[in-house]
């Protein structure tokens, strides 16, 4: 990949890349619709993401080009920058602009970018381009950020700059994972575990729905309120910030003072959800991957009858993973309405699985789905020789 990348950076700027970076992305194995709850998280970074090529110049311009888009920008260095309608380069323009917010000078840049995550999968793209660009910055100009700085500020790029109300999950997943291991991310305190995520004789299978996700901003918001009202119930009895706050038992202990059926159902999934991502990080550091696999698909069940974020599309991955004995678990993975589904699938038995999942769901939906196979990688680095 790297020499690929630099015969193409050569191409299109006629001279050499000084650096080149890499930013994976990212799914999250369990803990769904929990990090605005005070809970935990379990995301990896897989071996899909953003790389980077890049060389100073010394004509004061930012030059942005993209092996996966036609469109680019040349624009020169200045004070400040503002979001251009939709365009991919909004995202490392953000991330200059926050570098020069912060009063760290930003030298003239030829970037060439090339992306392997699917586009509107839910793999957390916009993460990785926004994390790979301030490594870069970080690592070219010597600006003194810390790893858990950059991930903060990608965030405020993606909240302030793109405008998208994200939590911080995603960047800190592309940022600090690492291989064969899960981050049980506590997204209140931001205090985090590596979890030892020996998968053995399986690999994650990536189901990529291939559906539009037109509503999932105005559901996402929806569950948001749900849940606060959720809390505020609870909160007549129970000192907490957090509906994650409390465990499955004192929930069923205060669950009279919810009197909406669909918020309680809300509360419900949450409060055991965050129950199952510890449980999960039990499982996965002693190696079993059949309880991790039952986890796995407990949470589906929970998103599609409780929390009702899930649909037929993601609905059917996890119904076909349920009769392929080769799947050890699976479930949807991201905010739902659409994006992707993951599984648990024996190596050896990949090549069927895949084939056998396109034709349920293409039966089922009446279009196919992507299917992509995904180690669990390394976040954000230096480009290695080999990639």
């Amino acid at each position: 990949m790297k020499q690929s990348l630099t015969l193409e950076f050569n191409r299109i700027f006629n001279k050499e890349p000084q650096n080149a970076y890499f930013s994976p992305g990212r799914v999250n194995l369990i803990g769904e619709h929990i990090d605005y709850n005070g809970g935990l998280v379990m995301p990896c970074a897989i071996t899909f993401g953003t790389y980077l090529m890049v060389s100073p110049n010394s004509d004061g311009i930012f030059r942005f080009r993209s092996l996966n888009f036609d469109d680019k920008l040349d624009i020169p260095v200045q004070d400040d920058y503002t979001k251009t309608d939709e365009f991919w380069f909004n995202y490392p323009l953000g991330v200059i602009e926050y570098f020069l917010k912060d009063g760290h000078p930003v030298l003239g840049l030829d970037m060439l970018f090339y992306g392997d995550i699917p586009i509107s999968s839910g793999l957390s793209s916009s993460a990785s381009i926004e994390v790979v660009t301030a490594f870069a910055l970080n690592d070219l100009m010597g600006s003194g950020y810390s790893k858990l700085d950059l991930v903060k500020l990608a965030k405020s790029v993606e909240n302030n700059f793109i405008g998208v109300n994200c939590g911080i999950m995603d960047q800190f997943a592309v940022a600090f994972g690492e291989k064969s291991k899960a981050l049980m991310l506590n997204c209140d305190t931001l205090d985090y575990k590596a979890v030892d995520s020996n998968l053995g004789e399986y690999i994650l299978a990536i189901i990529n729905t291939n559906k539009p996700r037109k509503l999932a901003e105005s559901k996402y918001n929806e569950r948001v309120q749900e849940c606060q009202a959720a809390l505020a119930a609870l909160q007549q009895e129970l000192d907490i910030n957090n509906l994650c706050d409390i465990d499955t038992a004192t929930f069923n202990k205060h669950s009279h003072l919810i009197t909406d059926k669909v918020v309680y159902n809300r509360a419900k999934h949450v409060i055991e959800e965050n129950d199952r991502v510890k449980l999960a990080a039990v499982a996965l550091s002693q190696n079993d991957l059949s309880e991790f696999g039952r986890l796995m698909y407990a949470s589906h069940d929970s998103l599609r009858d409780l929390y009702e974020v899930s649909g037929i599309e993601l609905d059917a991955i996890a119904e076909y993973s349920k009769t392929d004995a080769n799947v050890a678990g699976a479930r949807m993975t991201g905010a739902g309405f659409g994006g992707c589904g993951i599984a648990l699938v024996k190596e050896s038995a990949y090549e069927d699985f895949s084939r056998n999942i396109t034709a349920y769901y293409t039966n089922k939906i009446g279009y196919t789905p992507s299917v992509y196979r995904s180690l669990i990688g390394d976040g954000v680095g230096v480009m290695k020789s080999e990639s």
